[in-house]
């Protein structure tokens, strides 16, 4: 599988940053009897995206029924299971269902330092909540979020508030911050409320769309930045991406 892009990706220095954001779909496409397992594919799909941090959405940490009907169901949580050889995985888990649970989960093959979770469950109906991890990039201290905010307008924007009291209080001021994630945004209302508190993404193109992955029409995937400076932003291309999950990956690049 290659890593064909809408635009050229920069090449890798040692002060630039790249960061991935993909919805895996729980590792399974598709419903009832004709749904398939496609977490072993997504597996060769993260090492293929070689990015230093990879923020993931909708990951399994178990699900009893999947279990026993794929043969195949790996013995580990996907979060370890996606994580490519070096790399260290943190999940958290964001809904408990009757089978299993599922959350945020971050690859990073940068040391982590130290991580938490955050609730941001707004009504009782969806289940969600960040994930923050600190990883340590060439001596610098990065601090990154990963959210999958709600599917109702109003719950997002209160989700986005939440968001902010939190890097008010867990993230120095200095500090660099990549904000990533699934922001279910159909509109801009929630990157004009992230610009309010120092939150940009790379502009120097078009939005990117990630969703629905078979025929992209909106970009729902953000990668969200303050203390670094933004170079571009891509999604690959290939009939390989979208039968993997209803999501495309998101991939960007800063400069330390």
């Amino acid at each position: 599988m290659t890593d064909n892009a809408n635009s050229h990706p920069i090449d890798s220095g040692p002060s630039i940053l790249r960061v991935a954001t993909y919805n895996i779909h729980k590792g399974v496409q598709g419903v009832g009897p004709a749904r398939r397992l496609e977490i072993h594919n997504l597996g060769h799909a993260v090492e293929q995206l070689d990015a230093d941090i990879v923020c993931l959405q909708e990951v399994r940490k178990m699900n009893r029924k999947e279990a026993a009907y794929f043969e195949r169901w790996p013995q580990v949580p996907q979060a370890e299971y996606l994580a490519p050889l070096g790399y260290e995985a943190v999940y958290r888990t964001n809904a408990y269902t009757r089978h299993g649970e599922h959350g945020n989960a971050l690859l990073t093959r940068w040391p982590v330092v130290g991580h938490q979770h955050e609730d941001m469950s707004d009504h009782r109906f969806e289940q969600r909540g960040l994930l923050h991890v600190e990883v340590e990039v060439q001596q610098r201290r990065v601090h990154t979020i990963v959210v999958h905010l709600g599917l109702i307008p109003g719950s997002r924007l209160r989700q986005v508030a939440q968001l902010r009291r939190f890097i008010e209080r867990e993230v120095p001021p200095g500090a660099p911050l990549v904000v990533a994630g699934d922001f279910n945004d159909w509109g801009g209302q929630i990157k004009r409320m992230l610009a309010s508190f120092g939150l940009h993404e790379y502009d120097g193109q078009p939005s990117v769309p990630t969703y629905p992955s078979r025929l992209p029409l909106a970009q729902l995937d953000h990668v969200y930045v303050r203390g670094l400076t933004p170079l571009g932003l891509h999604v690959p291309k290939g009939r390989i991406w979208w039968r993997m999950s209803d999501h495309l990956p998101l991939i960007a690049e800063f400069r330390l």
